[in-house]
């Protein structure tokens, strides 16, 4: 998608709306994980430096439209302003007169951020009025929130398309830039061999993924909870493992449509319980006892995987393959992280997990992207039409 960006627009003097993704974690009143608040510095210092006064928006949490005192972004706000090394100025509200008289006597170089967009219902509803009423506050709309960019929300899509209709550009910020031209070329245009990992719980919610990157890729590697459901296809007794059976018909089906691309873990680490401290043991998975269930791959799947990745030119990592947050099912996950840094491609992490997984083994930097937005990434190589880059000004 070639959208135009805050480099092809002028912003001097003007108003910039942003969507910025500070959907962060909270922890006794403070930030407790910036990397968000991070990513969209670059944007924001150009916009500054390029002489805009800039109004910042985002969602926090999930409040179901009303004000939640817990998820007001008063916390962002003070860490943004450490960051910035300048005064952001946090409004009450997203919209409303209070808001109106605050931005109208903004001057170049001011920071304000607004209240938690999600505090209104119209918000998530895309409601029009809302969105107009976002649009009202600025000159032209930026998007740099690529984590919320596979949302049809006022802020993501509504408000982009209510600056166009007032004749306001609607641009992409330098993440979301960012992130469109790695995961562009991941999906139009990948240097090959091209490996996907996939990880996670659940086949269920990536099933499309797979089948659009079986079309794609060379190999997929599968690893985390979804493998039990294709292991349970074939046949194999799992235990308490988490299973979907009403996805077993699509596991068989993908597994007879990958010719061999499909890459299963050769072994799993099961533990007799879902504990740090419960028992467990390295088993090939079709030696899963009652009682037991998987929560890691095995040392062997490793090495399968390492195999798979050799001579690999462009590589994406979805999901992980296993209960990291647990240390002692963390050793598969952090493993393949090792293998990313050390193979000679393009390596692309989706977010959520597999982006948490790499920063805590300290990997991130050595990563070519850690995209920003874990659902957005996955459908963007799905094929998907994001609503919130497409709600964009082509270039």
């Amino acid at each position: 998608m070639d959208k135009k960006t805050i480099r092809d627009v002028d912003v001097q003097g003007k108003r910039v709306l942003v969507r910025v993704d500070f959907n962060v974690p909270l922890k006794e009143g403070e930030v407790a994980d910036d990397t968000r608040i991070r990513a969209a510095l670059p944007t924001i210092q150009q916009l500054l430096d390029k002489g805009a006064a800039v109004i910042l928006m985002s969602h926090l949490g999930r409040p179901k439209g009303k004000a939640v005192e817990e998820l007001k972004m008063d916390p962002v706000g003070v860490r943004l302003s450490e960051l910035l090394d300048r005064p952001v100025r946090k409004l009450n509200d997203c919209v409303g007169d209070g808001v109106e008289e605050a931005v109208d006597g903004m001057e170049a170089g001011e920071v304000v951020l607004l209240e938690n967009t999600r505090f209104h219902a119209e918000e998530k509803a895309n409601d029009a009025d809302f969105a107009a009423q976002l649009a009202s506050l600025a000159d032209l709309y930026v998007n740099d929130a690529f984590g919320a960019a596979h949302r049809a929300h006022a802020s993501t899509a509504g408000a982009a398309q209510a600056m166009r209709a007032k004749g306001g550009a609607a641009v992409a910020g330098l993440l979301v830039e960012k992130e469109l031209e790695f995961l562009g070329k991941a999906v139009e245009n990948p240097e090959r061999p091209f490996i996907a990992i996939l990880g996670g719980a659940k086949v269920s919610g990536k099933i499309s993924v797979i089948q659009s990157l079986l079309e794609r890729c060379d190999r997929i590697l599968i690893g985390g909870g979804m493998a039990n459901t294709f292991f349970k296809a074939m046949g194999f007794e799992m235990g308490e493992s988490l299973v979907e059976d009403d996805a077993l018909d699509t596991a068989k089906s993908l597994l007879k449509e990958s010719h061999g691309k499909l890459v299963l873990p050769v072994d799993v680490v099961v533990a007799d319980g879902f504990d740090n401290d419960a028992k467990s043991k390295v088993v090939a998975p079709n030696e899963v006892s009652p009682g037991w269930q998987v929560l890691d791959i095995g040392p062997k799947t490793v090495a399968t995987f390492e195999s798979a990745l050799a001579g690999a030119k462009t590589v994406t990592w979805n999901g992980p393959l296993g209960v990291f947050e647990m240390p002692t099912f963390a050793a598969g996950t952090f493993d393949v992280a090792r293998l990313l840094a050390e193979v000679d491609a393009t390596t692309i992490v989706g977010g959520g997990e597999s982006a948490a997984a790499v920063q805590q083994v300290g990997l991130a930097e050595q990563m070519d992207h850690v995209s920003t937005g874990g659902g957005a990434s996955l459908q963007f190589l799905e094929g998907k039409t994001l609503p919130g880059v497409a709600a964009l000004d082509d270039r």
